[in-house]
């Protein structure tokens, strides 16, 4: 069974990501997110060899339950709990940091493009573009020039406060 198993570890260094995918899609019964080549190679490699020699031991297991018995696994509170607000009173969210690169919210950032005016407005829950909100100015320059873009470039916002970008 030894040889059988890394001979199937040896077929999968010479397959594509999408066979590696379809492969992690028959040993996981489900997709993978990833498109990591060498990923998705040490994960197959590793469910072949546990499903060969059994996995993990029942002492190795006990021992990890009793780990994950002690561990805290949320970190951070839950988005918009706050912990020390009164019940029922609204509170409102301190705004993560701006990018200084940035003009305030509510003011527009602009950009001749072929010919094309290009506005966004800059909100705090993203860029309005074209009556739709985005979540980055890549993404609008991307919409607008077909092509991928970083969106402080796009819109010559690199070197402070968007304030060239303003008119």
């Amino acid at each position: 069974m030894e040889i059988q198993v890394h001979e199937q570890i040896e077929d999968l260094q010479h397959m594509t990501v999408g066979q590696l995918r379809e492969n992690y899609r028959e040993v996981f019964g489900e997709e993978s997110r990833s498109y990591h080549k060498q990923f998705l190679f040490r994960r197959i490699a590793w469910r072949l060899q546990a499903n060969a020699e059994g996995g993990l031991s029942e002492r190795a297991r006990r021992r990890a339950l009793e780990i994950a018995n002690d561990a805290d696994l949320r970190v951070t509170a839950p988005k918009g709990l706050d912990l020390g607000a009164a019940p029922g009173r609204s509170v409102t969210r301190k705004l993560a940091a701006v990018d200084p690169r940035l003009p305030p919210p509510g003011q527009e950032v602009r950009r001749k493009w072929r010919g094309q005016s290009i506005v966004v407005k800059v909100r705090t829950n993203g860029f309005e573009y074209n009556g739709r909100i985005h979540k980055s100015l890549s993404a609008i320059a991307h919409e607008v020039t077909g092509t991928k873009w970083n969106g402080y470039m796009f819109f010559n916002l690199g070197n402070g406060g968007g304030k060239d970008a303003q008119q």
